[in-house]
C-alpha cells in the first residue's frame, strides 16, 4: 500500500538510468517468473567506444506497468559487444531489479536465489535486437 511519503512511481519514458531501477519502489513478483512477454523496452544506452576497434557496451532497462497505481516492474542489466552484431549481457548475475520476488513459501527470496529467475526473464526478452537497432542507430 503507498503511503504519502512514497516517492512517485518512474514514467517509462527518456533515457532511464539502470541504477534507476534499483530505486524504484519495491514490486513484489511471484516466482518462478513467466511474464516476460508483458516488459517492454525503455531504454538502451551506449558507451562511446574509446577507439575504432573497442568494443561497445552499454545498459538497458526494461519495465511493466503493474496495476492502478501507477507502479513499474523493472529490469536492467549492462551488456557488451562481443563481436559485429553478436550482444551478451556482462554479468549475469548483475541483473538490476526493483522486483523481490517470492518463492513458494510465501518469504522473499535472497539475491542469489532470484538470480535464475531474472535470467529467466532476461533471456526470455528480445533485448539483443533492441541493443542492435540502437547500435545500428548509432551507426556502430
Amino acid at each position: 500500500m503507498k503511503s504519502a511519503a512514497d516517492p512517485p512511481a518512474p514514467r517509462p519514458t527518456g533515457a532511464i538510468s539502470a541504477w534507476a531501477v534499483f530505486a524504484w519502489p519495491a514490486v513484489l513478483w511471484q516466482a518462478p517468473c513467466e511474464q516476460a512477454c508483458f516488459f517492454r523496452h525503455l531504454g538502451t544506452q551506449v558507451t562511446q567506444r574509446a577507439s575504432a576497434d573497442a568494443r561497445c557496451a552499454g545498459e538497458t532497462v526494461w519495465g511493466k506497468p503493474q496495476g492502478g497505481d501507477g507502479a513499474v516492474a523493472g529490469l536492467a542489466w549492462d551488456w557488451v559487444e562481443l563481436g559485429r552484431g553478436v550482444v551478451a549481457m556482462a554479468d549475469p548475475m548483475a541483473v538490476i531489479t526493483n522486483l523481490r520476488l517470492v518463492g513458494p513459501r510465501g518469504t522473499v527470496l535472497t539475491p542469489l536465489e532470484a538470480a535464475p529467475h531474472l535470467n529467466e526473464l532476461v533471456h526470455a526478452l528480445p533485448w539483443q535486437d533492441e541493443v542492435q537497432r540502437e547500435l545500428e542507430r548509432l551507426g556502430h
